[in-house]
């Protein structure tokens, strides 16, 4: 499998940078209705002998319009990288959004970006994709700048479930904040996750018992606060299972910024400062304030038998 490049920008590109047979679109989780926009890209290149991409913008334009509401993101920049990675893609274009780019009419962006940019050879869109200023570019267009510049477009119908629902990236969002992980992995295709560095904390847990591996949210969409059943991929690779509080834990005296801690079961090593991923398999339980540290930990070990009953069955 070829390493996917990252690049920057869409200026003054080297003629190696160029030409490519591109997926447009956020690709926030890169799930099952962003990877048939992929599969289209893909099979162009494939006609086109030309290499893959994927263009997505920096920042969302959600946070450059709107900075103040909830933090939203499904996937970290390395995330995301891994996903496309897997799908095949070569090149990853980020295009710095900013007030010029966001000026941008939807036929300035198809000249100047697409067609003298980037030097496009197809573009791939999903069928309620939007572009240019106040997004007023739609499929239709898209096809028609195509026809004009000379570059090849197609668009992905929608991707349903068997109800008729159509998978999006706002789907999994309210399948994470109704506490429903298994949803959200039903229309990603894989568990959502949390990368991040582990945190030095109290080390409370250690000292009851259940030493916890501690990571911030960050942008992160926030799901249901509660305890869930979890894997964790280490930096070598390994994969653990484990239990997890996801909230402000309020059994402990201090407000903060919600925080994920997770019980590696079986592991007893240091692993702070490194970068770890934690899937999110089932919700197990709200998040609840106890009387004590006792009755708390008496909960949790309860919590992580119910999580070796489900990710570990018969081995308890």
């Amino acid at each position: 499998m070829r390493r996917l490049r990252l690049i920057k920008g869409w200026k003054d590109l080297a003629p190696g940078d160029r030409g490519a047979a591109v997926a447009m679109g956020n690709f926030d989780g890169v799930h099952r209705g962003h990877q048939k926009v992929i599969a289209l890209a893909a099979k162009a290149a494939s006609e086109l002998g030309a290499p893959l991409g994927v263009i997505t913008l920096d920042p969302h334009p959600r946070v450059y319009h709107r900075p103040d509401e909830p933090t939203f993101r499904l996937m970290k920049p390395d995330q995301q990288a891994r996903a496309l990675e897997a799908l095949g893609v070569e090149v990853l274009y980020v295009l710095p959004y900013d007030r010029d780019f966001a000026e941008l009419t939807d036929r300035a962006f198809a000249e100047r970006v697409l067609h003298e940019g980037l030097g496009v050879r197809h573009v791939a869109i999903g069928f309620d994709n939007s572009f240019g200023k106040d997004r007023t570019g739609s499929p239709g267009t898209m096809k028609a700048y195509g026809a004009e510049l000379g570059f090849g477009v197609s668009v992905a119908e929608p991707v349903e479930d068997l109800d008729g629902e159509k998978f999006s990236s706002t789907g999994v969002r309210e399948a994470l904040r109704d506490g429903r992980p298994e949803e959200a992995r039903r229309i990603l295709g894989r568990p959502f996750a949390i990368e991040g560095a582990v945190q030095r904390g109290r080390q409370l847990g250690r000292k009851l018992g259940f030493p916890t591996a501690n990571v911030a949210l960050a942008d992160y969409v926030v799901p249901r606060f509660g305890v869930y059943a979890t894997r964790t991929r280490l930096p070598d690779g390994r994969e653990i299972p484990g239990v997890a509080n996801l909230g402000i834990n309020p059994t402990i005296e201090g407000v903060r910024a919600p925080l994920l801690e997770v019980w590696l079961f079986d592991f007893d090593e240091d692993i702070y400062d490194q970068v770890i991923e934690t899937d999110l398999i089932a919700f197990l339980r709200p998040e609840e304030k106890f009387d004590g540290l006792e009755a708390m930990t008496e909960q949790v070990m309860r919590d992580a038998r119910a999580a070796r009953d489900l990710l570990m069955p018969g081995l308890e």
